[in-house]
């Protein structure tokens, strides 16, 4: 029985499927980890989820920026982008179900007997742990209910970027949705910084990658996250894996092998022709 950690896979079904069979992943013995955005971007989103659907309580993933932009767009909110290559899903006899499958998935996930901190972008230095499971029950809660369209209408932007405690609303909602979802770099306070994408090195002081801003997570818990793939998976500190690799940009699809930390990768397959 194995824990499998998978970052970004954005659409790259076959590298998938194949990094999985590199791996013996067997769905009846082993659970895995998605750090989310499953979708955009890469050819085969519709397969990624029904797929990932398919495999039940031996999957557990958590919602990136992209997986959420999907559900806006298909509540009629956002435009859909040639470029993420979703039309094929949004089409699919079965949109419905995958998107109300999806829409009730978590953007946290926390295992107490791993010691294991999973979600999409990190985890904002802002919150303790307690804080974290709150606000991410807040954001599941109203994705998952009828009024889920009003949250992913009120989603986009990028303030407030600094956490309160008197933030209420679809405020606080955002604030959240950003923390989880889309966060790379923060001011030594925490504040959030919503426009440098570039890697370390890149970025003029006093912004600093999340991970280098002092936590307040609990020590003896790792911390799981995607999203940034022009980390290459490098450059973190102990306990903080970063699994975005860049597969739909002509990178590898990443797979951690929780029990012995032993690194899977799969580069993209290109098309015969």
């Amino acid at each position: 029985m194995s824990t499998y950690l998978i970052g970004d896979i954005h659409g790259c079904f076959h590298e998938l499927t194949a990094l999985l069979k590199q791996v013996d992943f067997s769905p009846e013995q082993d659970t895995l980890w998605l750090t989310g955005d499953l979708v955009a971007r890469g050819p085969d989103s519709l397969a990624v989820l029904r797929y990932v659907q398919s495999l039940g309580s031996s999957v557990r993933m958590v919602l990136g920026n992209h997986d959420l932009h999907l559900l806006a767009v298909y509540a009629g909110i956002s435009r859909n982008k040639p470029k993420d290559k979703l039309t094929p899903l949004l089409e699919a006899e079965d949109a419905d179900s995958l998107i109300n499958w999806l829409r009730r998935q978590p953007v946290l996930q926390v295992d107490d007997e791993k010691k294991l901190i999973m979600s999409h972008a990190g985890i904002t230095p802002q919150w303790d742990l307690d804080t974290a499971r709150t606000c991410a029950h807040d954001v599941e809660a109203l994705l998952s209910s009828d009024s889920y369209p009003l949250f992913l209408d009120a989603m986009y932007g990028d303030l407030p970027n600094n956490w309160s405690t008197s933030l209420s609303g679809l405020s606080r909602l955002r604030f959240i949705t950003n923390a989880f979802t889309r966060m790379r770099y923060c001011f030594p306070n925490g504040q959030l910084d919503m426009y440098a994408k570039e890697a370390p090195g890149d970025v003029p002081a006093p912004l600093k990658p999340w991970f280098d801003v002092p936590s307040q997570m609990p020590a003896d818990y790792s911390l799981i996250f995607g999203h940034w793939a022009s980390l290459e998976g490098k450059g973190t500190p102990p306990g903080v894996y970063a699994l975005d690799t860049g597969c739909c940009w002509g990178g590898d699809l990443t797979c951690l092998r929780w029990e012995d930390k032993t690194y899977f990768r799969q580069p993209l397959i290109k098309p015969a022709g």
